[in-house]
C-alpha cells in the first residue's frame, strides 16, 4: 500500500464525490466528475493549500476539527469515518484503534427487520452483517440465488461464495465489479482490528489469494449505495439488476433490495415468482 494512505483517501472521495450531491452546481467543463480541491476546501471551511498538502502527505496530522469538516463536506458514513480517524493516527505513528471495541457480531436480524423484508416479498431482498453472512432473506432471494449455489453452506456468506464458489465466476457476468464493491464495503466499513473481519479477511487471502487480498489492500475503491450486476440464472436467463442498500448501524447489518434494471428481466423475476406478467416494473438506472 502507498504510504501516504491518508492522502490517498481523502483524494479518492474527493473525485467520487460529485458537485451535486455536495449542493453545488455542475458547470462546464469539468476534467473529472468529483469535487476540486477549490471546491471540497470551500466546503470544509479550510484552505486550498492546507488541503493540497493533506491530499500529497506533507502534512498528516490534521486536527479533529479539520477532519470533521472534511468528513461532513464528503457526506462520509460512521465507518469511512473511523477509517479516516484510524489512518490519520496511522500517519502520525499513533495507535490505530481509536474506536471503542466493536459490537458483538450479529447472527441475526431483529423481528421487526424481518418484518420489513415480508413487506418486500417477492422482490429479492436480503439482509447481511459487516462481514457479509446472510441472516435473512425474502423467498424472493431465495428464488434468484438458490439455485446458483449462494444459499448452499449452512451460514452463507456473500464474501466466501464469491471468492471461492467456482459457480460465481460463471453467475456473475461482471464478477470483478461485483468484486471490488463487495471488498470495498468490507475494508471500509468495520474497524480493520476487528476480529470477525481479521478472521475473514485471513481466510480469504489464503483461499482466494491475490484476487482478494490485492483488492483488501486497495484504498482508492470505496463502496457504493447503489449499484448493478449482470446475473446469468440457471432457470431465468440473463439478468440486469440494480441493488439499493440501507444500513441497519445499531446492528452492524444492511438490507439490500435487487431490482430489475429492464423489462426482461423484469419479466423474467415474474416468472420466477410465478406471477402474472409486468407485476414488477424495471427500475430505470440513472447513475
Amino acid at each position: 500500500m502507498s504510504d501516504n494512505e491518508l492522502g490517498t483517501y481523502l483524494r479518492t472521495w474527493r473525485e467520487a464525490v460529485t458537485p451535486a450531491e455536495a449542493g453545488l452546481p455542475t458547470g462546464p467543463r469539468r476534467r473529472t466528475p468529483g469535487l476540486r480541491r477549490a471546491e471540497l476546501a470551500t466546503l470544509a471551511g479550510i484552505s486550498v493549500e492546507y488541503l493540497t498538502r493533506l491530499e500529497q502527505g506533507r502534512d498528516r496530522n490534521p486536527s479533529a476539527q479539520v477532519l470533521g469538516a472534511l468528513a461532513d463536506a464528503l457526506n462520509l458514513s460512521l465507518g469511512d469515518r473511523i477509517l479516516l480517524r484510524r489512518l490519520t493516527k496511522e500517519a502520525d505513528g499513533g495507535d490505530p484503534l481509536l474506536c471503542a471495541a466493536a459490537p458483538t457480531l450479529s447472527r441475526t436480524a431483529r423481528p421487526t427487520v424481518r418484518a420489513v423484508l415480508d413487506r418486500l416479498e417477492p422482490a429479492p431482498a436480503v439482509v447481511v452483517n459487516w462481514i457479509g453472512d446472510v441472516l435473512a432473506h425474502t423467498a424472493g432471494y431465495d428464488r434468484l440465488v438458490g439455485p446458483i449455489g449462494l444459499l448452499d453452506d449452512e451460514r452463507p456468506n456473500l464474501l466466501r461464495y464469491l471468492f471461492t464458489d467456482e459457480r460465481a465466476r460463471t453467475a456473475y457476468r461482471d464478477w470483478d465489479k461485483v468484486a471490488d464493491d463487495l471488498v470495498a464495503r468490507l475494508r471500509h466499513g468495520v474497524p480493520l482490528r476487528d476480529p470477525y473481519l481479521a478472521q475473514l479477511a485471513d481466510e480469504l487471502t489464503v483461499t482466494a489469494g491475490a484476487e482478494f487480498a490485492d483488492r483488501f489492500a486497495d484504498l482508492t475503491t470505496t463502496p457504493r449505495r447503489t449499484g448493478s450486476q449482470h446475473l446469468e440464472h440457471p432457470e431465468a436467463g440473463s439478468l440486469r439488476l440494480l441493488h439499493e442498500t440501507l444500513a441497519l448501524p445499531d446492528e452492524g447489518q444492511r438490507l439490500i433490495v435487487h431490482l430489475p434494471a429492464d423489462d426482461a428481466t423484469a419479466a423474467a423475476l415474474d416468472r420466477l415468482d410465478g406471477r402474472r406478467p409486468g407485476a414488477l416494473r424495471a427500475v430505470e438506472d440513472t447513475g
